[in-house]
């Protein structure tokens, strides 16, 4: 779907901008947590029992950590690594 911004009333197309490094994109959702979700940052990088979260974020709408995870490739193993997050928030 596409985005539009408003310039004195009128629309203009809103342009991708793709990131090179996944850390780019990590930096700048960080900067801008509480704008594009509505959440509140913790922590970047957080390990715990060996496993590595890339964004911890809490929404305190929800009462509830939130994990970010960032990936330039897809990758099936995405899902397991969900599963080890899951698994990780709940015992926190």
């Amino acid at each position: 779907m596409p985005l539009f911004k408003k310039q004195h009333s009128r629309l203009s197309l809103v342009r991708e901008a793709s990131f090179s490094l996944e850390r780019e994109l990590q930096e700048t959702t960080e900067k801008n947590i509480k704008e594009i979700f509505g959440l509140e940052f913790v922590a970047s990088e957080f390990q715990h029992n060996g496993l590595r979260i890339d964004t911890l974020a809490y929404d305190p709408d929800l009462n509830t950590f939130v994990v970010i995870e960032y990936k330039k490739e897809k990758s099936i193993s995405v899902i397991d690594q969900g599963f080890a997050y899951l698994s990780l928030v709940l015992r926190l």
